[in-house]
């Protein structure tokens, strides 16, 4: 898609607000001179040199001449809403400004590193009335998502606890059948747990990791976890062989449940991980890298959306006065149903067996989903209003 275009979502670019709601601003950074008014980012000057303030689509060059990086934002001085961002604008360096402005007021905002913010003078510009703004997010407006969303991985880790007990009496009792069969609904109890991985800290990688880049790959002592115990289920390994992997799963995991409770979830982590969680699914599911002989990565990729929806709801009170939800849910269902197509009989169809119009289709829906959740990311983002 074309990133100059007003869409109706925002997207993330390269670190900044690059559309803002349909019709209102669009803004994208870029370096270099290519003309137009040059205003000033420093704190003493924030603001100053906009000399021709007039609606329509403009390029702005924002100059930064004070010693310490800046931020740099156009926001209405009335609300601080956002209409665009630059960040980490260089000492000395001029970066571009995009914009297409409507009628308003507009100021310019600024934020050196190891500084005090600093608003510039107001100005006014004639024309057709723009679009709303986003307003900022502080941590206390995701707090209640955090405190519902922390409740569900609690709620989670118990269901993963009793699957990945299952799955090792099943390996204990030497039922590789059974273990065969207990083997995805333990997995898929953990890959719904989404936004929380980045709070796992080294148990993740004990859990879940892949053997990728391991001196000694599959037989590493290194590889661990589900995808460990999956590659000798499914590669004609012995019950007597998989035992002590079964056993450290289930150890690890309930080592990760006794952690949980005090380890901390960033606020402003939870938009991130709504776009990153699928992100992970396009770069090892739907490529067949993590894959470890089950052929179940479209269920893990099912799970994954199960986990983006669960990060995503709690966030929609302060996500749905900033933005437009409607083609981010239009494209989970879409995909759920495309990705629940390859359910039948009980039963997961393998990637390898996938027809290429179906591929097509798994991968456009995905992709396009993490595109559009990159606007949860951006508008989520915890920023400084003081």
């Amino acid at each position: 898609m074309d990133g100059d275009r007003a869409l109706p979502w925002v997207r993330l670019l390269g670190g900044s607000l690059c559309a803002v709601l349909a019709g209102s601003l669009a803004a994208c950074s870029g370096n270099g001179h290519r003309g137009g008014a040059v205003v000033q980012a420093d704190r003493a000057h924030c603001g100053r040199g906009w000399s021709d303030p007039r609606a329509g689509t403009r390029t702005l060059l924002v100059h930064n001449g004070d010693s310490a990086a800046a931020e740099v934002d156009l926001i209405d001085p009335s609300s601080g809403a956002i209409y665009a961002e630059l960040e980490g604008v260089g000492p000395g360096t001029t970066r571009t400004m995009r914009v297409t402005l409507g009628g308003g007021t507009y100021a310019f905002w600024c934020f050196p590193e190891g500084g005090h913010p600093v608003t510039g003078p107001k100005v006014k510009v004639d024309g057709p009335a723009g679009g709303p703004a986003v307003r900022p997010v502080t941590q206390n407006d995701l707090f209640p998502a955090l405190r519902s969303y922390r409740a569900y991985v609690t709620k989670g880790l118990g269901v993963l606890r009793d699957r990945v007990d299952a799955l090792r009496d099943a390996v204990r009792s030497g039922d590789l059948d059974a273990a065969r069969a207990r083997w995805l609904p333990a997995h898929l109890a953990y890959e719904r747990l989404g936004a929380a991985y980045g709070t796992f800290g080294d148990h993740a990688g004990k859990i879940d990791g892949r053997p990728a880049g391991l001196p000694d790959g599959v037989r590493d002592p290194g590889f661990t976890g589900f995808r460990r115990v999956e590659h000798g289920l499914w590669h004609g390994e012995s019950a007597s062989s998989l035992r002590k992997p079964a056993d450290r799963l289930a150890d690890d995991v309930r080592a990760l449940i006794a952690d949980f409770p005090r380890e901390q979830i960033d606020p402003s982590d939870l938009g991130l991980r709504a776009h990153e969680i699928l992100e992970n699914t396009v770069q090892f599911e739907l490529t067949g890298k993590s894959d470890q002989g089950s052929g179940t990565a479209l269920a893990t990729a099912a799970a994954n959306l199960e986990g983006t929806r669960a990060v995503l709801d709690p966030m929609r009170p302060v996500l749905k006065p900033r933005m437009d939800l409607t083609g981010i849910d239009t494209w989970l269902d879409r995909t759920s149903r495309l990705l629940d197509a390859q359910h039948r009989h009980g039963k997961w169809t393998p990637l390898d067996e996938l027809s290429t119009t179906d591929r097509e289709r798994i991968n456009g829906a995905v992709g396009e989903l993490v595109e559009r959740l990159s606007s949860v990311a951006t508008v989520a983002a915890v920023r400084r209003t003081s």
